[in-house]
């Protein structure tokens, strides 16, 4: 018999800016959507002596403002994606600690970290635009949704870009792109604060093709 890949949503974090509870209970259905049995998780403090629910995982579903993440946590999930599991980490994941200190671990297997919001309002209806052909981008047009802009500095020039938006005074901002990491696959989507974003067809197409693509479904 056969046996569904497995996809853990993990949220966690102090911000009360971001719906930790909405964002699990909607990321868990549309990781169900691509196939995968998921399910949610808090905290990520689970990657060092890994329970069943954590080490069984194929792919990690990322929703997290300021959680506690400790250096030798963030070495055990880097070591698990570089033996071949998946990471797609959404929208303020990039914030997590300090990425010259002791949290650059991470940094280094996310490949960005934030910056800002940019100029003007952090958030406002934008348009994305596809950049790239990828089995993530598969059967997605241009759209436009709500949301809030992130601008972030990438680590390492290995990785693709595959979505993007324009800033009003003309500059590209990447919102989506994929890196590998050993045997491993990572995904950045900088969208996704809120059920604004969640709801919109083509961003639920993106993330459920994301985690199939980074759980190697």
């Amino acid at each position: 018999m056969s046996t569904s890949p497995r996809a853990l949503v993990v949220v966690g974090g102090d911000d009360t800016h971001h719906d930790l509870l909405g964002a699990a209970d909607v990321l868990t259905r549309i990781g169900a959507s691509a196939g995968f049995a998921t399910s949610p998780a808090v905290g990520m403090q689970r990657f060092v002596d890994a329970r069943p629910e954590t080490a069984d995982a194929d792919v990690f579903v990322l929703y997290d403002s300021g959680a506690s993440f400790p250096a030798a946590q963030q070495a055990a999930l880097a070591a698990s994606v570089a033996a071949g599991k998946g990471v797609v980490a959404l929208h303020m994941s990039n914030v997590m600690g300090d990425p010259e200190g002791a949290d650059s671990a991470f940094h280094a297997l996310l490949g960005n970290h934030y910056l800002s919001h940019g100029p003007g309002h952090h958030e406002g209806r934008h348009r994305i635009e596809i950049v790239a052909a990828h089995p993530i981008t598969e059967g997605v047009d241009d759209f436009e949704l709500f949301d809030e802009y992130y601008e972030f500095a990438f680590a390492a020039d290995d990785h693709t870009v595959l979505a993007e938006r324009t800033r009003d005074d003309g500059v590209r901002i990447p919102v989506l792109y994929v890196r590998e990491v050993g045997e491993g696959r990572v995904v950045y989507l900088a969208l996704g604060h809120d059920m604004r974003a969640w709801g919109e067809p083509p961003f639920r197409r993106l993330l459920a093709q994301a985690i199939r693509w980074a759980g190697r479904a």
